[in-house]
């Protein structure tokens, strides 16, 4: 699953001259604990999927907003039990040392119990709501984001990301599956690009933070003794998105317009990738991090594009 930029480090208390740190309200506590950038990324991508799915003009707006409501509180949840298992990580990096639980603006317990609360709503709505295909993706989606990335992969293997990324790619295939109670082949292989999108996203993010990594002992790909090797691999996982972005030309007559946007955004994002074959520092990998969550949007955004052109009357 996609991550928000690190927030700059606030000053600590004591400083001569530095402002004291305002308490967040306990409403913004637990809108931080379902992770608002990320959760709203993740609903971007089930409206690419439901317009991959290629709905008629005019679409069934019902069936978005119940997918939009299902996937936002199955996908908030699953970002809440994240912070609750993750909260001794979470105390020792200090990107997210401010985050609810190890600030101590919130208990273990109700951050469980909201976490499971939220999940449980969002999966009950999507098995009462939408088609038993697009719950199953969005219920294996919060399965493979907590249980299989989160609790068993994440602390065992730098290839962690690698094979959690599925959480990435099951919103994708929810909003498919949402308009068409299956998946085609566009939705198919849009849930193919951000399933190789997710790599070079986290792995550009743990070359920026990698002393933050390394204090908490998370195998990421960056390792002692070989920046430039990670680099490169980072490199080439994010080249392998031209693949499925020009098999979108290759395969439809009617993803011309998808075609050209997407291209032009992964040509540029390989560019900046560039940068870490020669050099793996802060500023360079945090610019190819910030980059992968404009690409993802950008690339959200073509879908929508490319249906409008192709179904909006009068376009």
């Amino acid at each position: 699953m996609p991550s928000a930029p690190p927030a700059p480090e606030p000053a600590g208390p004591g400083l001569t001259g530095a402002p004291e740190r305002k308490r967040p309200s306990l409403g913004s506590a637990y809108l931080a604990l379902t992770k608002p950038g990320i959760t709203g990324l993740i609903l971007l991508m089930a409206v690419a999927g439901f317009f991959a799915g290629d709905p008629a003009y005019p679409p069934p707006w019902w069936r978005l907003a119940e997918l939009l409501v299902a996937g936002g509180l199955a996908s908030g949840g699953a970002a809440a039990l994240n912070h609750w298992y993750d909260r001794d990580l979470d105390l020792v990096m200090r990107r997210t040392r401010f985050r609810p639980l190890p600030s101590d603006r919130l208990s273990a317990g109700a951050v469980l119990s909201f976490g499971l609360g939220l999940t449980a709503l969002g999966w009950a709505l999507a098995a009462w709501w939408l088609p038993w295909l697009s719950f199953l993706a969005l219920a294996s989606g919060t399965l493979v984001y907590v249980g299989v990335y989160t609790v068993w992969l994440k602390r065992r293997t730098r290839w962690n990301i690698v094979i959690g990324g599925y959480a990435g790619s099951a919103p994708v295939l929810a909003g498919c599956a949402a308009v068409l109670g299956t998946f085609n082949p566009a939705g198919l292989l849009l849930a193919l690009l951000v399933f190789l999108w997710t790599p070079p996203h986290f792995w550009s993010l743990a070359l920026a933070l990698k002393d933050d990594y390394e204090r908490a002992q998370l195998p990421m790909l960056p390792a002692p003794g070989e920046p430039l090797r990670s680099g490169r691999i980072t490199f080439y996982s994010g080249a392998l998105l031209l693949l499925p972005t020009v098999a979108f030309g290759l395969l439809f007559r009617d993803y011309a317009v998808f075609l050209a946007l997407a291209l032009a955004l992964g040509l540029g994002f390989t560019y900046l990738l560039t940068g870490l074959l020669r050099s793996v520092e802060r500023p360079v990998a945090l610019r190819s991090f910030i980059f992968s969550g404009l690409y993802l949007t950008g690339v959200a955004l073509a879908m929508l594009v490319n249906w409008l052109v192709y179904r909006w009357p009068g376009l």
